[in-house]
């Protein structure tokens, strides 16, 4: 398994779409049936946090969260996914998932996460081509599925630094096991484009990713790289002032936009798992060619399984490194100047810094159900919001907030 395993079962990590069907098993279905299988998952949350001049969020593709806003919010962990298997003879199958859940422009309007077809060319290969879930952390393959995890979310340091969650391509999966451990081998090439508000887009093209994965009895590793062309269509007001203040305006506009940029990131994830208890730890490091530079994370957290009870707790971190260069524009420009560089700072304390101290409690209150109630101190660093979003304009980097989340999650 790749993550800590829960009283009740989990998941399949893959679920198939019909609207796939029609590509890859027309000409299996005067033979074989085609066998249909629905299911969904889902999480109903609230959370509260105490910081009045940002907002707690588990993802930065939402509009708001707890904070600022609102000291509650249920716009932070809720969410509703469908997901429909279908399977043609012993070779086709295909998925499709589809996840509504706040986005960018308030809305909770629904977005495919998956939709792909796969053909077992052997029992050790697989081909799948379409939308797939991009290969990186333990989490990848469910990370929208808050039944399969002990915490309330994954954590946001490791988890929200790369806004990308999917690619539209193909994948090869390459399974051997040798006597006692099983491996499996991921590749995967394609692109993106995500619309985000207002016409702004997120677009990744070139995108290319490696994950390897082992198990070996209670313990499960997992290796991944990607590395990707990106684009963002946002800010573009601040861009186009920088480009009239000349050459050093439009060359701090080169190095800041992200504009088919170079973005790459690597993780390791370890977990071991006998049981009663379990501990698991992740690490990772990403990289763009832009305003939001670089990153390092890490986490490591672990729990106690007594009956349908598990408290768990855990501690997170994620270092930032700004883009090298000038970030700002000489004084001698005047007023104009001074309100793009306010701009640029607010824009460069997106790179994010932060450390969070969590614990946690989930009842399997009942079969594919689970409550859960967790409380996390986070504290921001080195000029950094962390991974809060609707900062003030005077929001202090330094400052430390109590978060408490309460979430019911179920599986159907």
């Amino acid at each position: 398994m790749l993550f800590p395993s829960t009283a009740a079962p989990r998941l399949p990590a893959a679920c198939a779409g019909a609207v796939l069907f029609a590509l890859g098993g027309g000409a299996c279905a005067a033979t074989n049936a085609p066998e249909w299988t629905f299911s969904g998952f889902g999480t109903v949350g609230a959370v509260h946090s105490d910081e009045r001049q940002a907002d707690y969020a588990s993802s930065s593709m939402k509009a708001d969260g707890a904070g600022r806003s609102a000291g509650w919010s249920r716009h932070v962990d809720s969410k509703l996914g469908g997901q429909l298997d279908v399977t043609v003879g012993e070779r086709w199958s295909a998925v499709l998932q589809v996840v509504t859940e706040q986005r960018l422009d308030y809305s909770y309007q629904p977005r495919v996460e998956w939709a792909n077809v796969k053909y077992q060319v052997t029992p050790e290969l697989a081909v799948r081509v379409g939308r797939i879930a991009m290969p990186m952390f333990i989490a990848a393959e469910y990370r929208k599925v808050g039944y399969a995890y002990p915490w309330v979310r994954p954590p946001i340091e490791v988890y929200g630094v790369l806004p990308l969650g999917s690619s539209d391509g193909v994948d090869l999966n390459w399974r051997w096991n040798g006597d006692a451990m099983r491996s499996t081998t991921q590749v995967l090439v394609g692109r993106t484009d995500i619309p985000l508000y207002d016409g702004a887009r997120l677009r990744g093209h070139a995108i290319a990713g490696l994950s390897h994965t082992v198990e070996q009895g209670a313990f499960s590793a997992r290796a991944s790289l990607v590395t990707a062309r990106l684009s963002l269509s946002l800010f573009p007001e601040l861009f186009q002032a920088l480009d009239s203040f000349g050459p050093e305006g439009r060359d701090i506009e080169r190095r800041m936009k992200i504009g088919d940029k170079r973005a790459s990131a690597l993780s390791v994830g370890l977990n071991y798992d006998p049981g009663q208890w379990f501990v698991t730890g992740e690490a990772g490091s990403s990289k763009v060619d832009g305003y939001l530079g670089s990153t390092r994370s890490a986490y490591l957290g672990g729990g106690w399984r007594q009956g349908s009870l598990t408290p768990y707790a855990g501690f997170a971190r994620v270092w930032g490194t700004r883009p090298g260069g000038p970030s700002a524009l000489p004084s001698s420009y005047g007023p104009a100047a001074a309100k793009v560089n306010m701009a640029l700072a607010l824009l460069l304390r997106t790179v994010p810094s932060q450390s969070t101290l969590s614990a946690g409690l989930r009842w399997d209150a009942a079969p594919n159900l689970a409550i859960k109630l967790q409380h996390e101190r986070i504290a921001t660093h080195a000029g950094s919001r962390g991974m809060f979003i609707n900062t003030a304009p005077d929001y202090q980097s330094g400052r430390t907030a109590q978060v408490s989340s309460a979430a019911l999650d179920f599986v159907f």
